[in-house]
């Protein structure tokens, strides 16, 4: 079960590798105020979650490793660039299907909303701090979904949230949902989801990108 959960996984990603895998410079897109990216792409049996966070800012490079992760680590280092920090989580597709990952308590994003496209509006997730900087990043993992949240504290709209699906090819694969501040001020960010539900269109929508 956990091989073919991966299989299907690595298939998404193959063909996100091939028609998308820039969320912020895809057409229609949601553009993240203060953030380059997020760019996705697959390395091995690591999916790398990398942007530039324009309004953080670092001297020295650092390496964490995610709690309940074995394999799975998060980096932050000065942009050679120029301005802000480049975030980057790798995460493991071994932790990803991993059977006490899966079994973490459900939990909603920071501030107790909902996760958008989510039924139940939770995942089994393990929340951790980076830093004073990146309060409450967290990674979340269900039998349908993998996504990631990102805190934006400098982001200062309120009440705000917006939610908009990316395709591979014409093929939806996943969210990308925008946060401002809930009522305490607190919370704003980005969650990135990718749905691996949608494995018969991908291996479909695959196997026609080979004949070009």
């Amino acid at each position: 079960m956990v091989n073919a959960m991966r299989n299907k996984f690595l298939t998404v990603l193959t063909i996100l590798g091939l028609s998308f895998f820039s969320v912020s410079c895809g057409e229609g897109n949601i553009v993240i105020p203060g953030v380059q990216g997020p760019n996705v792409s697959l390395l091995e049996d690591n999916i790398i979650v990398s942007m530039v966070l324009e309004d953080v800012t670092m001297m020295v490079g650092a390496t964490y490793k995610v709690p309940k992760y074995d394999k799975s680590f998060v980096g932050l280092n000065p942009n050679l660039e120029g301005p802000g920090t480049v975030l980057t989580f790798t995460v493991s597709l071994d932790d990803i299907f991993s059977g006490d990952v899966q079994e973490l308590d459900p939990k909603t994003l920071p501030g107790g909303r909902m996760i958008p496209g989510v039924a139940s509006g939770a995942l089994p997730a393990v929340a951790f701090t980076i830093k004073d900087k990146l309060k409450n990043t967290a990674f979340y993992v269900g039998p349908k979904v993998f996504g990631i949240w990102v805190p934006l504290p400098k982001f200062e709209l309120y009440g705000f949230a917006w939610t908009k699906g990316f395709k591979a090819g014409n093929k939806h694969v996943g969210n990308i949902s925008l946060f401002g501040k809930d009522e305490n001020g607190e919370n704003s960010g980005f969650f990135i989801a990718l749905s691996v539900s949608k494995s018969s269109q991908i291996k479909k929508l695959k196997r026609q990108s080979r004949k070009f």
